[in-house]
């Protein structure tokens, strides 16, 4: 399971998720979404480096991003 799930399509690419991740895991990405920006995306390949603080999701102004933690095995 991913991480972090940023809904490209919506994001306003306000910047506030890339400041606000301590680990710089997110970016404003090339591409231009349907509402004319360049959304924020995570970067899956080092995805392994998030601790799911969910800073990123408190800041989005929008409520587009998902934190999920990883489950432990008991």
């Amino acid at each position: 399971m991913q991480k972090v799930i940023i809904d490209e399509a919506r994001c306003k690419a306000c910047g506030y998720c890339v400041s606000a991740c301590p680990k710089s895991l997110i970016e404003l990405g090339d591409s231009i979404n349907q509402l004319g920006y360049q959304p924020a995306f995570f970067l899956k390949e080092r995805e392994d480096e998030c601790t799911s603080c969910a800073l990123c999701a408190q800041m989005c102004p929008d409520v587009l991003i998902e934190v999920f933690k990883e489950e432990k095995n008991k």
